[in-house]
């Protein structure tokens, strides 16, 4: 299979961009671009702070850019039926779009696994109107077509709790006791696993806040450890390091031949990548290789459990399950639900309540005295003539 071009693989290419006529008429754009290319790229640096926001939005865009390209279409020609076919191409987009989720700069990489589900369609629109938007007003193209179609909620939809129950959780964690450790490599990626699981689930975090961290965002105050992380928005928060979580970043860290503590402004990667020699460098581990190392654990989770439940929760879980479960196994502790939140970041707290499956059971549980047979009795006692 032919490796399939992307013209936004990194911030520098946009630089040097192929120049090509402008796609559009205006005559005094606000915008130095002399190509679609370099126009999205000056959007997307408005959004350098904020990596979260800037890895998803250059998805959206690069996927747009590419079908245009395919369709031999600018961004400046882009009518409201281009909308509408783009919505119905990401519904069913043809079988050399899509492929196994793989690193960016795989020659095998596509920009689609496969379709995308209403909620997704809805977002790649509200935030390619977001581009066009910009664009307009910098007089770069002369509309905005995403701004004509009809603004629908995509439904909600009845979906399994994505967390993982204690046996689930149980099992991943004996997974990742037995991983191999024959070699230095295999011992290299044990000790990471466990300590890439231990921070995810002792902390909630994102899988994007732990890819851009760094050790020297581990501190600590009055005998107390806390983790600076940047996230949603750019917020920064302190999230609280338990005494387990520091025990296996010394664990981990010691594994790296680095001293036991963290040490302020210390850039080692929060979570390395292994390296292909002894002395190599220790680079940080990406959103994307996160992602698999946690998905591989889940495969040979499931792989080793006999519960057919539990099998198919874990080959269905991913990294933000992680998330989930640690909001859900902290609330059934009796950890405070406010505490949760705060930790979690959430910025309403009936976000976190979501978790809070305790209250659905009890629900449940008092819903059970309403009932026919004790209807049917009291009717038998209201009889005329008692």
């Amino acid at each position: 299979m032919p490796p399939f071009p992307t013209p936004l693989l990194a911030p520098p290419a946009w630089a040097t961009a192929s120049v090509e006529s402008a796609s559009n008429a205006a005559a005094t754009p606000l915008l130095a671009a002399r190509s679609d290319e370099q126009a999205v790229a000056i959007w997307l640096a408005e959004y350098a702070d904020r990596p979260r926001t800037w890895t998803a939005y250059r998805k959206e865009a690069e996927r747009f850019l590419l079908w245009l390209r395919e369709l031999g279409l600018k961004l400046g020609t882009v009518k409201r039926e281009d909308v509408l076919a783009y919505r119905a191409f990401l519904a069913a987009p043809p079988a050399h779009w899509t492929g196994p989720s793989r690193p960016r700069t795989h020659p095998d990489w596509r920009p689609l696994t496969g379709p995308l589900s209403a909620a997704s369609q809805h977002q790649a629109q509200t935030i390619l109107a977001g581009l066009y938007s910009y664009l307009n007003h910098a007089g770069f193209v002369s509309g905005n077509p995403f701004r004509l179609l009809r603004q629908k909620t995509p439904p909600t939809q009845h979906t399994q709790e994505r967390f993982l129950s204690e046996t689930a959780w149980q099992a991943v964690l004996e997974c990742v006791a037995t991983l191999p450790r024959e070699t230095a490599r295999e011992q290299a990626h044990a000790e990471r696993a466990l300590w890439l699981i231990s921070l995810l689930y002792l902390t909630g975090a994102r899988r994007s806040e732990v890819a851009g961290a760094r050790m020297g965002d581990l501190f600590e105050r009055k005998g107390l450890w806390w983790w600076a992380v940047q996230g949603k928005g750019g917020k920064i928060a302190r999230i609280p390091c338990s005494e387990e979580l520091m025990a296996a970043c010394r664990r981990y860290r010691q594994s790296l031949g680095l001293p036991a503590q963290p040490a302020p402004g210390e850039n080692t990667p929060l979570l390395a990548q292994i390296p292909l020699r002894k002395a190599g460098p220790l680079l940080p581990l990406g959103d994307k290789g996160i992602y698999l190392v946690v998905r591989e654990l889940f495969r040979r989770a499931a792989q080793r459990t006999d519960d057919p439940g539990i099998c198919q929760q874990l080959k269905q879980a991913t990294t933000h399950w992680l998330r989930h479960t640690a909001a859900t196994h902290q609330l059934e502790a009796g950890v405070p639900l406010i505490v949760v939140s705060q930790n979690l970041r959430h910025s309403n707290l009936q976000t976190t309540r979501r978790y809070l499956h305790t209250e659905d059971e009890a629900r449940h549980a008092a819903s059970g005295v309403h009932s026919l047979r004790s209807r049917a009795s009291d009717t038998d006692k209201e009889k005329p003539g008692d």
